[in-house]
């Protein structure tokens, strides 16, 4: 499994794990298949979605990591220094807290449905938390 489906906002996408580049990250999250969570809108870091997780550990460290991230390329913070999250950019953005800027693993890069990640990030910041589901792929039973 490489590539998994991502439903938010009533959009589909498409992601790519980025497995040669941040293998424990990529491990890691395959482990939470499928993922179901709440996206809310970034405060400090631009033009961005991200799940917050709390003190919830993935228990891995930092690799092939970011703070600024282009559209569609989604990090996982591990969790040090701010609480953990994923971050998904839809537009300009430097990855940050209210204690600064941070740094995340680069771990899947949205590869179909790219041209919707905008419309996605104006409904999340107009209308609010929206739900989101990262599932398999080969399973998805997308196209």
């Amino acid at each position: 499994m490489n590539l998994v489906k991502i439903t938010a906002g009533g959009f589909h996408f498409v992601a790519r794990f980025e497995e040669k580049d941040a293998p424990q990250t990529c491990a890691a999250f395959k482990k939470l298949l499928p993922f179901q969570n709440k996206l809310i809108h970034v405060r400090w870091s631009g033009e961005a979605v991200w799940v917050p997780l709390g003190d919830f550990k993935l228990g891995v460290g930092y690799e092939n990591p970011t703070s600024h991230p282009a559209k569609g390329e989604i990090l996982l913070y591990p969790g040090d220094i701010s609480e953990t999250e994923i971050f998904i950019p839809y537009g300009g953005s430097c990855f940050s807290s209210k204690i600064g800027q941070l740094a995340g693993n680069h771990f899947l890069t949205i590869i179909e449905g790219h041209e919707n990640l905008g419309k996605l990030g104006q409904i999340v910041l107009w209308q609010g938390a929206q739900d989101i589901l990262v599932e398999d792929y080969p399973t998805a039973g997308i196209h």
